[in-house]
């Protein structure tokens, strides 16, 4: 299938802009043009834009993902390379995963202390009620003996 401009950046979540840069710097084939000049993305196309918002995701640099999409050109001559790139890439988003892992914990941990002290205050609330209460019928006894 073929898709204009528009498609292939509806289709990829990028915008119309991103793809024009990513045609300028490299990171995409030029695509075929229509009669008119328009640009015609493939599905082959659409492919490769989803991947390299995946490794844009991991936080892989421009100049990286660059580097790599020059080695994937190569075909397979750039195999060894691309695998050393995607494994780097891979070591850097296990460390990241680790990272957020540590502060989701942090975060648990300071939800759990927040509830804890909600209910010692609901608690708390409840004994003052009760103690209000008890005053007042303490008082209501008074008021009926005299």
């Amino acid at each position: 299938m073929s898709y204009s401009i528009a498609d292939a950046a509806r289709y990829s979540g990028l915008s119309i802009d991103t793809l024009r840069y990513y045609e300028r710097v490299q990171l995409i084939e030029p695509p075929a043009r229509d009669s008119g000049g328009r640009r015609i993305y493939t599905d082959a196309d659409l492919s490769w834009l989803e991947f390299l918002t995946k490794l844009r995701t991991t936080g892989m640099p421009i100049r990286r993902m660059h580097e790599y999409a020059v080695l994937r050109r190569q075909g397979m001559a750039g195999a060894g390379a691309r695998k050393r790139i995607l494994a780097e890439q891979r070591t850097a988003v296990v460390e990241r995963i680790a990272e957020l892992r540590s502060c989701l914990d942090a975060l648990d941990y300071k939800i759990d202390n927040c509830e804890r002290l909600e209910r010692r205050m609901a608690a708390s609330a409840a004994e003052d009620d009760t103690a209000e209460d008890d005053t007042r019928e303490a008082e209501t006894k008074e008021e009926v003996s005299a």
